[in-house]
């Protein structure tokens, strides 16, 4: 929660965060973000340049608390691989089932920029980019015939994952990522090996 201490450039972001996401970038005025923090014109043009380098300022938010939760599920899964996959589905889920949620914030951020050039494209693909050698990383204990390719799948996963949390049952979401990501790395055999084995 900010208050009136909190930086400007600080409240101008999280007001973003919030207006952004649930309103669209696009339909979002400058102006209606300078009224929700209090501030005027002058000290938003200050900050931001444009009210699309907010939009960039916003999504690298978003990226950072992706990336902290994502490699947060690796760390605590301890080189378990399929342990990993069931936290970062886990996350899905539980975002999925948050209140007010709208999908990826990147997903539709592309669909608002689709000059691939731009500055909200280019962040975007650095994201997905850090996602699949992130997958890449995870998988390597695997030594999977070609992990590229199962980290390409597992991101496109992610992606279906987050679209369907958003526009169809939200409480399935994560159990589709994960039983897709077993079957990706050959770990549903093993998973269902365990249990006959229990």
């Amino acid at each position: 929660m900010t208050t009136v201490n909190t930086p400007v450039r600080e409240r101008l972001i999280e007001a973003a965060t919030e207006l952004f996401y649930a309103h669209g970038m696009r339909a979002v005025s400058a102006d209606r973000i300078i009224e929700r923090v209090g501030t005027t014109k002058v000290t938003f043009y200050r900050h931001f340049r444009t009210k699309d380098d907010l939009v960039v300022a916003y999504l690298e938010g978003r990226a950072a608390a992706e990336r902290e939760a994502v490699e947060g599920a690796i760390a605590r899964a301890g080189g378990d691989v399929d342990a990993a996959l069931r936290l970062i589905s886990e996350g899905i889920g539980a975002s999925a089932c948050s209140p007010g949620f709208r999908g990826c914030a990147f997903i539709n951020a592309a669909a608002e920029y689709p000059d691939p050039a731009g500055p909200v494209r280019r962040l975007n693909a650095a994201h997905r980019a850090w996602y699949t050698s992130t997958f890449e990383r995870l998988l390597a204990p695997l030594a999977l015939p070609d992990p590229s390719a199962a980290a390409a799948d597992l991101m496109v996963l992610r992606d279906g994952a987050m679209v369907a949390g958003y526009l169809g049952d939200p409480t399935a979401a994560a159990g589709s990522f994960l039983r897709g990501g077993r079957a990706i790395t050959g770990l549903r055999q093993q998973s269902a090996q365990s249990v006959d084995s229990s």
